[in-house]
């Protein structure tokens, strides 16, 4: 998926909660603007620890061209 359009997704208002799925099957949630940072060539997207107080537990870099799709999640796991 084009950077640009992760972006504008990241970036709409008001926010919506999303899934990305990627080309091999994978998915991670995304359920808070801060919690990815989208560039040209790079998705840095954080993996919140247990509790809301915690610092992120890891951070996961991924190549957006491997984005396939942006699904709208409604606060449930799946």
């Amino acid at each position: 998926m084009r950077p640009i359009d992760i972006h504008k997704q990241v970036r709409s208002t008001p926010f919506v909660p999303m899934r990305l799925r990627f080309s091999d099957g994978s998915s991670i949630d995304v359920r808070h603007p801060e919690f990815i940072a989208v560039t040209r060539t790079v998705l840095g997207i954080t993996v919140p620890g247990p509790s809301e107080n915690e610092l992120p537990e890891r951070v996961i870099l991924c190549d957006p061209l491997h984005v396939v799709r942006l699904e709208p999640i409604n606060g449930q796991d799946s």
